[in-house]
């Protein structure tokens, strides 16, 4: 197995025509870029978020040119710490143009385990991780029958995610 990583991973985001879809069902994710942010948010001190602004850019890029991306975090509840500091980063993510949905660990029964993103229903990149939760990078599939699985696995899991406001609401109900 291939896996793609660094520019030609950076790539994918760049020459998708129409729709970027992601699972994101891991508890973590360890990303080096993430580590300080990580530790200012717990501590509450303040970002500038310099470290996010390149995806940013490209979610307002692609949402100026009428691309749609989007993605369902798969959050266990009460939350972690890295899932606290992700609904956070959300917030940028999708005043940038990006729709992010939550969909609570416990009524994600039937979804795939697997972290992948999914471009233009034509093809699919499988997150690869270590056993320490760091990206390795892609395997690209763009088998039919595996790339309409991870299509309808998309379809289910956004069906049944919502919102970020709407997640936070439920959360400040339990």
């Amino acid at each position: 197995m291939t896996l793609v990583s660094g520019d030609a991973f950076g790539d994918l985001f760049r020459s998708f025509e129409h729709t970027a879809f992601r699972l994101e069902p891991r508890e973590r994710y360890n990303s080096p870029g993430e580590h300080e942010p990580l530790r200012r948010f717990l501590a509450g001190e303040p970002d500038d978020l310099v470290w996010n602004r390149p995806w940013l850019d490209l979610m307002a890029e692609h949402a100026a040119k009428g691309k749609f991306v989007h993605r369902v975090r798969v959050v266990s509840v009460p939350l972690s710490d890295y899932s606290r500091f992700g609904l956070w980063c959300a917030e940028f993510a999708i005043q940038a143009g990006e729709d992010i949905r939550y969909l609570n660990r416990a009524q994600a029964a039937g979804l795939p385990e697997l972290d992948y993103w999914l471009f233009d229903s034509k093809r699919a990149a499988r997150l690869k991780f270590d056993e320490d939760d760091v990206l390795l990078g892609a395997e690209i599939v763009t088998d039919p029958a595996t790339v309409v699985e991870l299509a309808a696995a998309r379809d289910d899991a956004w069906h049944r995610a919502v919102t970020r406001e709407q997640f936070l609401a439920d959360l400040a109900r339990e």
